[in-house]
């Protein structure tokens, strides 16, 4: 079994759709960033590439590639999933913590589990979706932000021997 952690943090912004955990939530800000700027994915894509030795998002998506511009990070999941099956990899489970001031994630969060999973290929069980405040303090208090806390476990189908 391996352990992945992931941390991602977008400034909000007028003029862009909030995009998170794959779905578009109705708010008056969005995310900025080169891509859709989806926190839960990034901090996803970031804790399974963690977990296998493999680098961080950065390293396989850099920002500064112009093919990334706008893209929807459900299309970088996919690809994240791709080097996970390549590593002969399964995803036991998810656990993600997102720091919103506002909008209230709760109505949000069973389909955001429902995309991931099918993004994933994995049962809606093995996800677990939390939302909290930063009781108004700091950056993401004032609403100027929203950042995203992933800690994941994958495994092998093959057993390790033991000598």
């Amino acid at each position: 079994m391996l352990v992945g952690f992931g941390y991602d943090v977008h400034r909000l912004t007028y003029g862009r759709k909030l995009v998170l955990g794959g779905i578009t939530i109705p708010f008056e800000k969005g995310l900025d960033g080169h891509s859709d700027a989806d926190v839960i994915i990034h901090s996803l894509i970031d804790a399974l590439l963690g977990a296998m030795g493999e680098g961080d998002i950065g390293k396989h998506f850099p920002d500064n590639d112009m093919k990334y511009k706008d893209i929807s990070s459900i299309i970088l999941l996919e690809e994240t999933v791709k080097i996970l099956k390549r590593n002969k990899m399964n995803i036991n489970n998810i656990d993600f913590s997102v720091v919103i001031e506002s909008p209230r994630l709760s109505p949000y969060i069973p389909e955001m589990k429902i995309v991931l999973s099918k993004a994933l290929n994995t049962s809606l069980d093995r996800i677990n979706i939390k939302a909290t405040t930063n009781e108004k303090m700091g950056f993401i208090g004032r609403n100027e932000g929203v950042a995203a806390y992933c800690i994941l476990s994958i495994s092998s189908g093959i057993k390790d021997k033991i000598n």
